[in-house]
């Protein structure tokens, strides 16, 4: 149970090691999108992977081959999503989340608020980390498609141009 053999503990040293440097080399070539700001299949990817370290460097019935096969699957497969979700809008819908209006012209929109399972308290805390204290100074605020959250100030709103696409939008 503490210990079983020097050959096991060289074995995780050897197969850990290449696993890491396949991991580092698979998500090089996979992209910034596997790294970037995470959606929810970025999520289950992340996670996937760990899972596969994990059981490369930990698991004697997993090859490093298989293993390697197995990073560089999922890998593939998120890039495989990512570029269905760029070229297919009809598709994308299906695949990642639609930003969502949660506040417009200082006014919280609260069933979008409590369809996404959100706090005022959250939408209030964000608006203060842009240095904003009056929500009437806020033109719109929008959880995006990574779960974070986007403020606009009414100074900054423009034409409204960037909120083309957010769920919920009546900004103009």
């Amino acid at each position: 149970m503490w210990f079983d053999s020097w050959a096991d503990l060289l074995r995780i040293l050897l197969v850990g090691s290449a696993a890491y440097a396949a991991l580092v080399l698979v998500l090089r070539v996979s992209g910034k999108r596997t790294l970037g700001q995470l959606n929810a299949f970025d999520f289950v990817v992340t996670v996937s992977l760990g899972s596969t370290l994990a059981t490369i460097l930990l698991s004697t019935d997993v090859s490093f081959v298989e293993g390697l096969l197995a990073l560089a699957l999922l890998a593939g497969l998120q890039f495989l999503v990512a570029s269905v979700a760029a070229r297919w809008p009809r598709l994308r819908g299906a695949l990642t989340a639609q930003p969502v209006l949660l506040l417009v012209d200082g006014q919280v929109r609260q069933r979008a608020l409590t369809r996404n399972r959100l706090t005022e308290s959250e939408l209030r805390q964000a608006v203060r980390q842009q240095g904003i204290g009056d929500l009437s100074l806020v033109k719109a605020v929008v959880l995006e498609t990574n779960g974070k959250l986007s403020v606009i100030s009414s100074s900054q709103h423009g034409n409204g141009s960037a909120l083309e696409g957010v769920r919920g939008t009546a900004v103009d």
